[in-house]
């Protein structure tokens, strides 16, 4: 089975092809910004994008990868990707942290798909990302302030 995660083809034939994608990132890969929180895909903490889209990487099995293509925290980049890092840094959105890489990665997917969402928007797409420190006003000024800065 060869997977690519981060723009690099991986061979990762000899694991289980049942094991869920946080374990083989985590603890094969060594690409511990993906983190495990709940384990049953209801709090995003281990939210990647899989050809595009944020996608729970405790629920998704490497069988059902396929041909997908998987980023993940450490490998984003581009306009979008900047946008919402500077957003997140300059009005100190995290508070632990523990659930940013997954925040992270929705809001990132949410501004690829939509340069001007609404709180309604942001709201939806940000579903089922759980912060434990309760900074989704923050979250959502983040949101809110790359979209203004993507034009």
């Amino acid at each position: 089975m060869r997977v690519t995660i981060n723009g690099e083809a991986r061979d990762l034939s000899r694991l289980d092809p049942d094991m869920p994608l946080l374990w083989a990132l985590r603890d094969e890969l060594g690409l511990v910004g993906t983190k495990y929180g709940c384990g049953v895909a209801q709090c995003g903490a281990c939210t990647v994008h899989v050809d595009g889209q944020p996608t729970r990487a405790c629920q998704t099995t490497l069988a059902a990868l396929g041909e997908g293509r998987v980023i993940t925290i450490e490998a984003v980049d581009g306009p979008v990707a900047m946008a919402v890092q500077d957003a997140w840094t300059t009005l100190a959105v995290a508070q632990c942290g523990y659930c940013q890489s997954g925040q992270v990665m929705a809001a990132i997917a949410l501004l690829t798909g939509n340069r001007r969402p609404s709180d309604a928007d942001i709201d939806a797409a940000m579903a089922g990302n759980l912060c434990r420190c309760a900074t989704y006003n923050r979250i959502r000024a983040a949101i809110h302030q790359a979209a203004r800065s993507l034009g």
